[in-house]
């Protein structure tokens, strides 16, 4: 049996080691998600605009996203771009490169998921309705933005919160560019207090806590999105 440190379990562990890893990693969330979802719409809309010189980039880049692991984008990226491009966001890109390289690597890379996922919000939404703006003298664009748009993210909206839960789970993989999030901490504080296993523990049991009250929540606004319809 495990010989486990109890007294490992305490606020000063939290407060010195994952608290600043966690706000990390919510931040990257919450701007990877904002990102993602704006990029992925713009992408859902090449695909379904009829138009090959639109729909055939969009499809590639799409494709290609879903066929590569998250953890090799966030390698290539942060191996490959150069130090110049870090320089563009003057000192903060220097002592920030790891954090910086992630939040442009997980928009670009959830963007891909996002897109399926509007682009099948959009393909849910009647014909008709479609038609109905077009004969009240709607342009393309008003129709998608007033008519389509707001019906399919009402629509996908358990799906892409769902999508957010794996995304916030993803983040975790910054530990291999050198990104303090909310695992490095937990890991950072185990070695400093030679206790590993308990820091590993605990940071299971944190994942686990905070992904399975997010899944009920969404579980339950389905739900409600289900009886409104």
């Amino acid at each position: 049996m495990m010989n486990l440190d109890l007294s490992f379990y305490n606020w000063d562990v939290i407060s010195n080691f994952v608290v600043k890893g966690f706000y990390f990693s919510i931040t990257l969330t919450v701007v990877a998600t904002i990102g993602g979802v704006i990029f992925g719409t713009i992408l859902a809309l090449m695909r379904l605009s009829g138009k090959k010189w639109l729909d055939a980039p969009a499809a590639l880049y799409v494709n290609g996203m879903r066929s590569i692991p998250l953890v090799m984008v966030i390698l290539w990226f942060f191996l490959l771009v150069p130090a110049s491009f870090y320089s563009l966001f003057g000192s903060v890109g220097s002592n920030y490169r790891s954090e910086i390289s992630a939040v442009i690597t997980f928009v670009a890379f959830e963007a891909a998921y996002f897109s399926e996922i509007m682009r099948a919000g959009i393909q849910s939404i009647p014909r008709g309705q479609v038609n109905a703006g077009q004969a009240v003298g709607m342009t393309y664009g008003q129709n998608m933005r007033l008519v389509v748009l707001p019906q399919a993210f009402r629509n996908m909206l358990p799906v892409l919160l769902t999508q957010t839960i794996i995304l916030f789970q993803d983040t975790s993989l910054v530990y291999a560019i050198g990104a303090y999030d909310m695992l490095k901490g937990f890991e950072t504080a185990g070695k400093n207090f030679g206790r590993p296993i308990e820091a590993y523990l605990l940071a299971a049991v944190v994942y686990f806590v905070m992904c399975y009250a997010l899944s009920w929540l969404v579980k339950r606004l389905h739900k409600k999105i289900a009886i409104i319809r």
